[in-house]
């Protein structure tokens, strides 16, 4: 059963689904001020320096743990459907990932739409991936991760860079990912009563302005189109009660069956990107200690 704690998290939402339902012409911006609330549930890690920094171009934000191995990054990419949230949004969740993994994190602000339309974002990754390489960091010693969109782009920016030639991280750890553009995944019905935030019309409508004129097959857009061969070792988390399920299963299905080392965990009652609740709920610390312990060795930690 649910802790009491992770209702925090579904009040939330439903504020959020409340006040959007109430103004249905809602402006970006106002939807954007929305979101920027992400981050008031999760308690501040303590202990974490935040420097704003230019990654090859791209807007960044490290989160440095007192005491870290500096030559270990995990690179984070932020959810919000590529239209929404920031590194300002994330910064706390990220930084207590850094903190129990016991490295740097580099929370990017990559570029959004509609303003910015893909493949923008992909290469916003690629570009502060590349600065990485180029600042002496080791592909080896980098790890990626993200939620929801930022779940799809923590993945599909590795793609990209696998594109460029360049080497790849050691790991890469999807939270509540979003991956597929055309919301083919049985869990958007079977779980829409359950999950309190994202639905099929809302998830449509941002695939649409998130793509442009891009096809909804693009692999860079929709990893369940990639060639996942020789991909690096994969973490997943989802929430049980997510519309989104069906994403990380299907794309940890087709990992394992490409050779990839793959996890997939499914985490009961859980909502979109718990890992909010990190600090505050039992299975947000939880699950960030698992994937702590699962990669801090695949960096050499």
């Amino acid at each position: 059963m649910a802790s009491k704690q992770a209702e925090a998290l579904k009040d939330l939402y439903r504020g959020w689904v409340v006040a959007m339902n109430a103004n249905p012409t809602m402006g970006l911006d106002e939807i954007r001020d929305i979101f920027e609330h992400w981050g008031d549930v999760t308690v501040e890690p303590g202990g974490v320096d935040y420097i704003e920094v230019d990654a090859g171009g791209v807007p960044a934000m490290w989160a440095v743990p007192k005491g870290c191995r500096e030559d270990r990054v995990l690179i984070c990419t932020h959810g919000g459907g590529y239209v929404t949230g920031s590194m300002y949004t994330h910064r706390k969740m990220f930084g207590h990932m850094a903190k129990a993994i016991g490295c740097r994190a580099l929370i990017l602000h990559y570029r959004r739409a509609p303003e910015h339309t893909h493949p923008a974002q992909c290469e916003d990754g690629v570009a502060a991936y590349k600065w990485l390489l180029d600042q002496g960091i080791k592909p080896g010693h980098i790890a990626t991760t993200g939620d929801s969109a930022g779940g799809g782009l923590c993945t599909s920016m590795v793609l990209g860079a696998r594109a460029q030639g360049l080497p790849l991280p050691a790991a890469v750890m999807p939270l509540s990912p979003w991956y597929d553009m055309e919301g083919k995944g049985a869990s958007l019905k079977t779980n829409a009563a359950a999950d309190v935030l994202v639905q099929e019309a809302i998830l449509m409508n941002m695939a649409a302005t998130f793509l442009g004129n891009a096809s909804k097959q693009d692999p860079l857009a929709n990893p369940l189109y990639a060639d996942l061969a020789g991909f690096p070792p994969t973490f997943i988390q989802v929430g049980a009660d997510e519309t989104l399920l069906d994403d990380s299963v299907r794309f940890a299905e087709k990992a394992k069956a490409a050779g990839v080392d793959i996890k997939c965990g499914v985490y009961p009652e859980m909502q979109h990107v718990f890992h909010f609740l990190a600090g505050r709920a039992p299975e947000a610390d939880a699950a960030i200690a698992e994937l702590a312990a699962w990669v801090k060795p695949k960096l050499g930690l």
